[in-house]
């Protein structure tokens, strides 16, 4: 099963909207937010039961700890793709744990050599208990670790070279990691082995203090937009996911965005 066309984040408040928009490509659900001892919510079923492939995200398994990921944590992923019935389950190329210690947030991993072996080390024991292909997410940070060893794209690559896994692309990590610490996007999508995208993520944010912020509860930019007709002009990309976790848009304003994203893909296509 291959994602194509543009879908929607799964949210409980996103659930009416997803039943009813037409022709919804597919979706993508917050793994740890499913639970393997209760029935699926009803919305979430719904889409299944129409067919719309439902791939579960992984925002808690913390690939790039020192330590190796919870076995719990990789169960429920496999579990989960299973029930769903899923192609593929999406994880981050973060931290969020260190010695017991939760941080909240998808941390970004130092892009060193040393980094790179105990995280590609830690995606292949992930591989090695899922059922089912693994597609890797880089993150949006504000700060960067110091003395990298390699720019984001080669460490990037490195470890889908490494590991076989396949790419999570976001473009609008992508955008908000150019607009904090510089850096040019279209070659970044030109260091990338596009052919590993697995699918990608599109989603708004705001400047704040001299910083863009991914917040996930704003419009998708324009300069998103225009990454999504770039990478379009360069390969045909199987789907594009908007993901929205806040400050929920009435649906006509929702059904909009997703329309531009579409006419992205579209122009970006036309440009090949």
């Amino acid at each position: 099963m291959t994602l194509t066309g543009v879908g929607i984040g799964w949210r409980p408040e996103l659930a009416g909207f997803a039943e009813r928009r037409h022709g919804l490509g597919f979706a993508e659900v917050v793994a740890e937010s499913i639970h393997d001892d209760q029935p699926l919510p009803a919305g979430l079923a719904a889409l299944l039961a129409r067919g719309v492939p439902v791939v579960p995200h992984g925002v808690r398994l913390s690939l790039g700890s020192a330590e190796v990921p919870d076995p719990a944590r990789v169960g429920h992923l496999a579990a989960l793709a299973e029930r769903l019935g899923a192609p593929l389950v999406s994880e981050h190329l973060a931290f969020v744990r260190a010695g017991g210690l939760e941080a909240g947030h998808l941390l970004p991993v130092p892009r060193t050599r040393e980094a790179l072996d105990v995280l590609t080390g830690n995606v292949r024991l992930a591989q090695a208990e899922l059922g089912v292909p693994l597609a890797l997410e880089h993150v949006a940070a504000l700060l960067e670790w110091p003395a990298p060893e390699l720019d984001e794209a080669a460490f990037l690559t490195e470890v889908l070279e490494r590991t076989g896994a396949l790419l999570l692309l976001d473009l609008a990590n992508l955008h908000a990691n150019a607009r904090n610490h510089g850096g040019d996007p279209l070659a970044f999508l030109d260091a990338l082995p596009l052919e590993r995208i697995a699918y990608v993520h599109v989603a708004g944010g705001v400047e704040r203090d001299g910083l863009y912020h991914d917040t996930h509860a704003h419009p998708t930019p324009p300069a998103v937009l225009e990454l999504v007709a770039e990478l379009c002009s360069r390969r045909d990309p199987p789907g594009v996911l908007l993901e929205r976790d806040d400050a929920y848009p009435p649906e006509a304003e929702l059904a909009a965005e997703l329309d531009a994203i579409a006419a992205a893909t579209l122009l970006g296509a036309a440009r090949r």
